[in-house]
């Protein structure tokens, strides 16, 4: 293997690692840290500090400060993006829901933003409708086994956190967001100031020192789960196709699930293994539907002119 070749690849698998395992890796992470940290202000000062990290970085670098219209699009995406999609996924972990399991639930985020990039217009086909229909059956299938059966309200919590998240994505590539990192700055600026005062509002309050572990998972979740992740994920979107970028929906849940059994002592039943199988299928539908079967160009004689 050649150096060129060599230093073409090494940022690809290192962005792809991020990706895969450290993105999988932060529902245990988030798991430890709401055993000592309230959840909604652990998360508003997971992103707050990232972003303003980030940003400052950025801006050393020579990068422009967005503008109004740019912080505006910033807010709407990071607030459906972290303070309403991760937030609730934290809450989620705070009532006891495992984090394999949130994890499992989160990868039905691909079928959702099918659904409303329908809504905006874009055709799907066949294929993919049928993995939407698959990934309920999946959601459906988790919400009956132990880890969800007994705790509806963190299924409903995560649900609307895979929705939100999912239309966040469709919403981001239709607004004027900053260019490069700075859009992931921005947004975790404003998704952590919301997610502060909503924690204020909801009267959560520091009852104790947290423990050691607990500022350890805080400060992975700021360096390596926000931004480095995220760094990760807008070098892909600019070097590899689509498909690859978005592939850790298949990955992150295994990820999670195995370290959720393997650190936490968690489990999952023969249905939710199950469950887990078809909503992974589900979104391996959806990817080949809308990258592999696109659909056919219309012929000459009926393209309007």
């Amino acid at each position: 293997m050649s150096r060129s070749t060599l230093r073409t690849l090494l940022p690809l698998m290192s962005a792809l690692f991020a990706l895969y395992f450290i993105w999988g890796s932060t529902y245990l992470v988030i798991r430890v840290g709401v055993e000592s940290w309230p959840p909604l202000m652990m998360a508003g000062i997971r992103f707050f500090v990232a972003g303003v990290i980030l940003f400052t970085f950025l801006l050393l670098r020579g990068h422009n400060v967005p503008s109004m219209t740019q912080w505006l699009a910033a807010g709407v995406i990071g607030i459906l993006l972290l303070a309403v999609g991760n937030g609730l996924v934290t809450v989620a972990e705070h009532l006891e829901v495992p984090s394999g399991i949130a994890a499992v639930m989160v990868a039905t985020v691909p079928l959702f933003t099918l659904c409303f990039s329908r809504l905006f217009g874009m055709p799907n086909s066949r294929l993919e409708w049928t993995g939407v229909a698959m990934g309920l059956c999946g959601i459906v299938l988790l919400n009956t086994g132990s880890n969800l059966s007994g705790n509806p309200w963190g299924a409903l919590l995560i649900l609307l956190a895979s929705l939100s998240w999912a239309f966040g994505s469709v919403l981001s590539a239709r607004v004027q967001l900053p260019k490069g990192l700075m859009a992931g700055a921005a947004e975790m600026i404003i998704a952590g100031v919301v997610l502060l005062v909503v924690s204020r509002l909801s009267g959560e309050k520091l009852t104790h020192v947290p423990s050691a572990s607990a500022f350890a998972a805080l400060a992975y979740l700021v360096v390596l789960g926000s931004m480095i992740a995220i760094s990760a994920y807008m070098f892909l979107l600019k070097t590899v196709r689509p498909a690859i970028a978005t592939s850790y929906a298949y990955v992150n849940p295994i990820v999670a699930v195995l370290l959720g059994i393997g650190f936490a002592g968690e489990s999952l039943s023969r249905v939710e293994w199950l469950a887990l199988g078809v909503i992974l299928s589900a979104v391996l539908l959806v990817t080949l539907g809308r990258f592999v079967f696109k659909p056919k160009p219309a012929p000459l004689d009926k393209v309007k002119v």
